[in-house]
């Protein structure tokens, strides 16, 4: 019977057990997307990344599977990948050229094995959403939402995977969200995103910028512990609003995962350049890129594998065995 080497590899944390746990299958060759897609949902993880050789200027491809479909991007399942592959001994200290559904991506992995990936320059639009409707759907006081709409309006933000970004006045609100799960899926269709990030500058950490959040009920993830993609999504934003009064930090500290008793951490470092945010189709956007360059938004952060073992997998048979009434 055929087995594959699987790990589970705790992300954005060094202890494991913690953070966002990513399934991950170093040498994928050969798998068909129904054998990746049956291995996601075997192991549970909010994503499953599976490695191949590439050619021409990559790397390595990666592609990446939830429990119920396949997404075009996903940062923990990077961070998870490249710190493993690095743990092992495969690939050494220093720039690396990944090649995902939305193009090749630079993963930079330190003499630590901390991994920074660069991601999409971002897009960031202002979309009209009534405090009331995201309150019901995120199961917060909709007070908390029109308390900071003034200052932080809510948008779609991307730097590969689309989020919608909503911003809340309190950590005591954010940590009282009990979402409608079939809403979230409403408002992701609606505004073609993969889930909500909900975020407040009210952390626990005094280290931290922000507190998020982060709901794909639409991709199968019900909450997120520790969202890359959306950390490098709401970095993107909070330049594009020009939260910050005086010079935009250096780096940004987004902090999740602590009421699913999974705490981790994201850094988010946005080069500024001279350029600005994209358009985004049907939304206001802010910005705009600039003569001199794009905006760089790379997330970084560490790693640790929590489980080594091998998946048995049975003989690939015609049809989906699925029998229909």
């Amino acid at each position: 019977m055929e087995t594959r080497r699987t790990l589970l590899v705790d992300a954005f944390t060094d202890d494991p057990l913690a953070g966002n746990v990513a399934g991950v299958v170093p040498d994928a060759a050969g798998l068909s997307d129904d054998r990746m897609g049956r291995i996601a949902s075997e192991l549970g993880a909010s994503e499953t990344a599976f490695l191949t050789p590439a050619d021409g200027d990559a790397d390595r491809r990666i592609r990446y599977f939830t429990p119920t479909d396949e997404v075009d991007l996903c940062g923990h399942a990077t961070v998870a990948s490249y710190a493993a592959l690095f743990a092992d001994g495969a690939i050494d200290a220093g720039e690396h050229v990944l090649r995902t559904n939305v193009g090749d991506l630079t993963v930079t992995v330190t003499e630590s094995g901390r991994v920074w990936m660069r991601q999409e320059s971002p897009t960031v639009g202002t979309v009209e959403v009534d405090a009331d409707r995201l309150g019901s759907a995120l199961g917060i006081d909709p007070a908390a939402l029109r308390d900071v709409g003034a200052d932080l309006p809510v948008a779609v933000a991307s730097t590969g995977l689309p989020f919608l970004v909503v911003p809340v006045n309190f950590l005591e609100r954010l940590g009282e969200a009990d979402p409608d799960m079939r809403a979230v899926e409403g408002l992701s269709a609606e505004f073609d995103v993969a889930g909500v990030y909900a975020f407040t500058f009210d952390a626990l950490g005094a280290d931290s910028t922000l507190h998020g959040r982060a709901f794909a009920p639409a991709v199968g993830v019900p909450e997120d512990p520790v969202t890359g993609t959306a950390s490098g999504a709401v970095g993107g934003y909070l330049r594009a609003v020009e939260a910050f009064d005086g010079d935009f930090p250096e780096e940004i500290r987004c902090e999740q995962g602590h009421f699913l008793d999974r705490p981790g951490c994201v850094a988010v470092r946005v080069d500024e350049g001279d350029g600005g945010s994209g358009d985004g189709e049907g939304e206001d956007a802010i910005g705009g890129n600039g003569e001199d360059g794009e905006v760089t938004v790379t997330v970084g952060g560490d790693a640790v594998v929590s489980l080594d073992g091998e998946i048995r997998l049975p003989e690939e048979e015609d049809g989906d065995g699925i029998i229909e009434a």
